[in-house]
């Protein structure tokens, strides 16, 4: 007779020697870092913050670090989880270890910034590569250009840290501005450009400092979007910001490096007539959803003789939606009949309403992406220094763009996983158990056969050894 009432088994604990691995599923990643040859592109461009005699090198290092973070952890200390299985991530420093790294780094922030910035783009640009006809870079064309998106967040801290401010939402921490590529609807998530730790009480609609994040960004596209004398091919790229970017100054910039631009709008106050016009929808043009379907409830027209834009560059248009009041929501002047108005700018060679509309408001996508950096590390800034916290959120970015490649570059096209985010990865994958056992002198990393993603890591090494092996005939440009 069985008398068990609980939920659950109550099964009874006990320790091993034997060579169990918690995060096996970080073999892919392993492997991909091993496949990029990330070990000497690091040595090449970070070995003056290590000593020279120093048995832990700077890739292996960061390495670690990513790959603590990209499986879900919040601190330095959180790499005891891959020291315990050396045979699975080698030989992992110290925490002191890693201070001492981490103290030199912020000694030094610039040199960091700079070397870690040529560092990622040599890595981007090879996967971008191997991604073949999915490469952001060969898709982007004059009508359907690479999408940056650049917004700013707020990051809250609970103790005293260097650079810490007052934020507008009454709380204390930093406002980092971050530019993000939009792969696009059915192309996967979109990566994470540059990130650039500011103050908690700078403003987001600083155009100073979305020209010098856009500046970063750029700085990462790789060789396709530059003709021969290594100019910027601007029409094949789109940026794309909330309100905090239609500022004259930035709009002008954008312009002069011959860049398509999308910002959202902040309507002026205008007159009865113009509301009146606004009213009359038999002049408005059907809204499409996110997949191209027409909307009965949603309209969209070109405002730009109607409301007139001074001091802009040309070419500028301002079209305007209108959507009913979502429930709770505040009237404003605009709002007379129920429809909630909104502007967004653009200079795009195209010019179907509907069609920009939709493009704009799928910017929504990017805050997608500053929730998963957040996740990565982003959102716990662990050191007191400011240069310190600046290379920490560089790895959290590196640590999420590792994971959004492997997608990209590695996954088969159209894979139910080539859309998820990184905390689906984290618990359906990295977090899969394995066992290290060794059979015939080799060692061998055994998963469970029955659990549900052991068929997704056993398909990502292999298609990651089929990458090795082109990228050592020379089958693809490294």
């Amino acid at each position: 007779m069985n008398n068990h009432t609980g939920l659950y088994p109550q099964l009874p604990t006990m320790t091993t020697s034997q060579n169990l691995v918690s995060h096996a599923g970080l073999s892919t990643l392993t492997g991909l870092l091993n496949t990029l040859g990330f070990r000497q592109l690091a040595e090449d461009r970070l070995s003056q913050f290590v000593p020279a005699t120093a048995t832990h090198r700077p890739g292996k290092m960061i390495s670690d670090l990513v790959l603590m973070l990209a499986s879900g952890g919040e601190h330095v200390t959180d790499t005891d989880q891959l020291r315990t299985t050396p045979g699975v991530f080698g030989q992992v420093a110290s925490e002191a270890t890693f201070s001492r790294f981490f103290t030199r780094l912020a000694e030094h922030p610039g040199a960091f910034d700079y070397a870690f910035a040529t560092m990622q783009r040599e890595v981007r640009s090879r996967l971008w590569a191997a991604a073949g006809k999915r490469s952001p870079a060969v898709r982007a064309t004059r009508t359907h250009p690479l999408i940056v998106d650049i917004d700013a967040s707020l990051v809250h801290v609970h103790s005293d840290k260097e650079g810490a401010k007052g934020t507008y939402k009454r709380g204390y921490g930093f406002a980092p501005m971050i530019a993000m590529a939009d792969y696009g609807q059915g192309h996967g998530t979109g990566e994470v450009l540059a990130v650039r730790m500011r103050p908690g009480n700078k403003g987001a609609n600083s155009a100073a400092d979305h020209i010098s994040i856009l500046t970063e960004a750029l700085a990462q596209l790789p060789d396709d979007f530059y003709d021969q004398n290594g100019c910027l091919i601007g029409e094949k790229i789109l940026v794309r910001t909330d309100s905090a970017g239609a500022s004259r100054e930035f709009l002008h910039h954008l312009d002069a490096l011959g860049l398509q631009f999308s910002t959202s709008y902040a309507l002026p106050v205008v007159n009865e007539r113009f509301i009146g016009w606004i009213n009359e929808k038999k002049y408005w043009e059907p809204a499409l959803t996110a997949t191209g379907e027409q909307r009965e409830d949603a309209w969209v027209i070109d405002a730009t003789k109607i409301l007139g834009l001074r001091d802009y560059p040309p070419g500028t248009r301002i079209y305007l939606r209108a959507e009913p009041l979502h429930p709770g929501a505040k009237a404003s002047l605009f709002d007379t009949d129920g429809n909630r108005v909104t502007a967004f700018l653009t200079n795009a060679p195209r010019f179907d309403p509907a069609f920009l509309d939709v493009r704009h408001r799928a910017r929504g996508r990017c805050e997608n992406r500053v929730q998963s950096l957040k996740a990565a590390g982003l959102g716990r800034l662990p050191f007191f220094a400011f240069g310190a916290n600046q290379a920490w959120a560089n790895l959290a970015m590196f640590a999420l763009n590792l994971v959004i490649w492997l997608q990209l570059a590695v996954l088969p096209a159209e894979h139910i996983a080539g859309c998820w985010d990184l905390k689906r990865w984290r618990y359906r994958v990295w977090s899969l158990a394995g066992k290290l056992v060794t059979g015939s002198r080799q060692p061998r990393l055994l998963v469970n056969q029955d659990a549900p993603e052991a068929g997704l890591v056993l398909l990502l090494q292999e298609r990651i050894s089929l990458l090795a092996g082109q990228w050592r005939n020379g089958h693809l440009a490294a």
